[in-house]
């Protein structure tokens, strides 16, 4: 191991996960970064399943500092294969680690549940690892950097669609919902079919403003008649109409 620390003439694995500093003076040399993380870490969330790097289940952050480039580069890693004494230095982060339900979703996470992005859920930790080390590079990615990340990510539930769906929101060419041309009417904006900004949806009138036949403030409607105004040949207070 580089740069690895003696002691009592062995080499001492230092590393992090999740911000937490991990010391491992007898670390097994042919133990992956998956198996520690399941076995000794109690860290779940990174599923093992082909085993051989294929399928991306396992998929976690792995962060170091690069000396010529001077900044800190994020890498995509199978830690199905990853040994865990090349770890030494490095800072990973999983799935756990970016939020949960009793702290907080991270976006990432949000949006994927949001799009009905996962299924079984096997494959989503590993899903959400892959965005989010592309994120953490490129915060505004396209849609090409965008699909070149998943390659990595085999999904046998969702086919894809739902989890780009969800994930598009964060890329230069995603502009809405309405794809940029709707204002204050954007479905967005519709809560409990009504709309913002007085305008009507799903039927039900907001402001004064009448729909399908019911009147609103006074107003008439489709043949109905409000605070005593008469239509279709009825009368009301004893005024005649038609």
């Amino acid at each position: 191991m580089p740069g690895a620390e003696i002691v009592d003439g062995k080499a001492k694995l230092v590393f992090f996960v999740n911000g937490q500093k991990i010391v491992d003076q007898n670390a097994d040399p042919e133990m992956t970064l998956l198996t520690y993380l399941r076995t000794k870490l109690h860290l779940t969330g990174a599923k093992l399943g082909c085993g051989e790097g294929g399928c991306g289940a396992c998929t976690v952050m792995v962060s170091r500092y690069d000396p010529t480039q001077r900044k800190v580069l994020h890498l995509a890693v199978n830690a199905c294969l990853a040994p865990i004494c090349s770890l030494h230095g490095a800072a990973v982060t999983t799935v756990e680690g970016i939020g949960s339900t009793r702290t907080r979703l991270h976006p990432v996470q949000e949006r994927i549940a949001k799009a009905h992005g996962s299924q079984c859920g096997f494959c989503t930790p590993g899903i959400v690892m892959s965005m989010y080390t592309l994120l953490r590079n490129h915060p505004t990615p396209d849609m090409e950097q965008l699909e070149t990340a998943f390659q990595g990510n085999l999904c046998r539930c969702t086919g894809y669609r739902p989890i780009l769906e969800g994930y598009k929101t964060f890329t230069k060419e995603f502009q809405g919902c309405c794809g940029g041309q709707a204002g204050n009417g954007c479905c967005r904006n519709i809560q409990n079919g009504q709309t913002a900004n007085g305008q009507a949806a799903n039927g039900q009138a907001t402001n004064g403003q009448a729909a399908n036949g019911q009147a609103t403030n006074g107003h008439e409607a489709n043949g109905q008649t409000a605070n005593g105004q008469a239509a279709n040949e009825q009368t009301a207070n004893g005024q005649a109409a038609n």
